[in-house]
């Protein structure tokens, strides 16, 4: 089925009233993409990330637009010149909403559906892991142990310099039979990775409701069922209770690829996960903030073993506890 895309350009001012006329109109499935809800959204969450991605932030500048959808059938064109004279009724009353000036794409379903798996290819990390998007078969000629993944919109694809540092450091750190904590477990790339590397089980919490079922969905196509790998909504900055029942005796390796602000707090959190002499991992952390997070491991009483520095300034830590 062929779908039509329509694009009306308004302002941050004009969104609401636009999109109220809209919803009269009979419209009330549509998106917004404005640049200055963006820029409160980054406001009110700074403490998730220090970095956000430029093309992104490029994208949105200067932005306000609502986007609907059509079937393109026999009456879209009516529907469309008709949604137009509406649209030129409101700019006359109401100039705060900008030209609402309409553009109009074709859009198939394989198109929305399908169109994100072009951009993901098995990425091979360390020496003997390999992520591998769920939809494809590659050649696997190295023998390595293949994470696959349908990684969607969750964060956590092995793209990511901090994420890929993660697996380097599992191949390091997992011997065999490891009790495995993955905070902020995204896609749970992380504990599917320390799962595939042999470790006996991995719990992965996120704060993110969709994530748990992400990471799950995620560890059965790697054929790791409830058995070695389970998935948990939760906060462990409001609440360690949870997490910390799930194995009394203390983690053997505490993971949170994250970012500085949560990892400062988190510090002596994952020291009373951990078990003595037991590892905590942690990255997503700038070059910038590595001093802050270094010192807030060592203030939480845990010795620094290793750092890697990828070339665009990301750093991970490996911590014994």
């Amino acid at each position: 089925m062929e779908w039509l895309e329509l694009c009306i350009k308004t302002t941050s001012a004009g969104v609401d009233t636009t999109g109220a006329r809209l919803t009269a109109l009979g419209y009330d499935s549509f998106l917004v993409d404005d640049e200055e809800d963006f820029r409160l959204f980054l406001e009110q969450n700074h403490q998730y990330w220090d970095y956000v991605d430029e093309d992104l932030a490029q994208s949105m500048r200067g932005l306000s637009q609502i986007r609907l959808y059509l079937e393109n059938d026999d009456r879209a064109q009516d529907r469309i010149a008709a949604l137009r004279q509406e649209l030129d009724k409101l700019k006359a009353s109401a100039p705060l909403v900008g030209d609402l000036s309409l553009s109009v794409r074709v859009q198939r379903d394989e198109d929305w559906e399908n169109g994100y798996k072009q951009y993901y290819q098995p990425i091979p990390i360390g020496k003997r892991l390999i992520v591998v998007p769920q939809w494809l078969s590659p050649e696997n000629e190295e023998g390595r142990l293949p994470v696959i993944l349908d990684p969607g919109l969750t964060f956590g694809t092995g793209a990511h310099a901090s994420t890929r540092m993660c697996m380097e450091a599992l191949e390091e750190l997992i011997q065999g039979g490891e009790q495995v904590v993955d905070l902020g477990c995204g896609s749970g790339i992380l504990s599917i990775a320390a799962l595939r590397l042999g470790a006996g089980h991995a719990l992965g919490v996120d704060i993110d409701e969709k994530a748990e079922d992400v990471a799950r969905e995620n560890a059965a196509f790697n054929g790791i069922g409830a058995g070695r790998f389970t998935a948990m909504t939760g906060n462990v900055l409001q609440d360690l209770r949870p997490i910390a029942s799930a194995c009394p005796e203390g983690f053997d390796l505490v993971i949170a690829n994250i970012v500085a602000d949560v990892i400062i707090p988190l510090a002596p959190l994952a020291r009373q996960l951990g078990r003595p002499g037991s590892s905590f991992l942690c990255s997503g952390i700038l070059e910038t903030r590595l001093p802050e997070v270094e010192a807030a491991i060592q203030g939480a009483g845990m010795h620094i073993l290793s750092r890697r520095i990828s070339e665009d300034g990301w750093c991970c830590l490996t911590a014994r506890i």
